[in-house]
């Protein structure tokens, strides 16, 4: 119990201050998804990119061809995960159907899976490593948080390149 007090404390500081978590274990889940089911544990070994949003969010809005072309770009090395937190989901599918995305959406209306990760801002992404540890929170989206994101992924993208040699 107080460890997890302590993961939820190091992401809650993590995410006021905008440093990295080095060692909080992301909460894993399994979400109904548009196509199916969506859990986390079934990436372990792979980058992990967990996007919350809503389709009332004008930044989630501008967030979603992104991480399309981030899910292009890195391929089987990368997994983008869109977890959508409104409560009616025809308003997603609404806003789904417009951007068509090219990863795994997943939807809490409950928020729970929001609650877990104490999300505080829309959008609110988590970059978790192959181990499953988060390394990075970041909340909001801005254009020019695209470069130092990415640095981030493909600093982990080339650490699991270099390791499976």
């Amino acid at each position: 119990m107080v460890k997890r007090q302590i993961q939820a404390l190091t992401v809650t500081l993590f995410l006021l201050v905008g440093g990295s978590v080095s060692a909080a274990q992301a909460p894993n889940f399994k979400l109904p998804g548009t196509k199916s089911d969506v859990k986390l544990s079934a990436y372990r070994g792979k980058v992990v990119y967990v996007d919350f949003w809503a389709s009332w969010c004008g930044p989630c809005r501008k967030s979603f061809p992104w991480m399309s072309e981030l899910q292009e770009r890195y391929g089987s090395s990368l997994k983008v995960i869109a977890v959508n937190l409104d409560q009616d989901k025809k308003e997603a599918i609404k806003f789904l159907k417009k951007t068509k995305p090219n990863f795994a959406v997943a939807f809490d209306p409950k928020g729970k899976v929001a609650e877990k990760y104490k999300v505080r801002a829309m959008p609110s992404s988590y970059l978790i490593d192959q181990r499953g540890k988060i390394v990075s929170a970041h909340t909001g989206f801005r254009s020019k948080d695209k470069q130092k994101l990415e640095k981030q992924i493909q600093k982990l993208v080339s650490k699991r390149l270099s390791s499976n040699r």
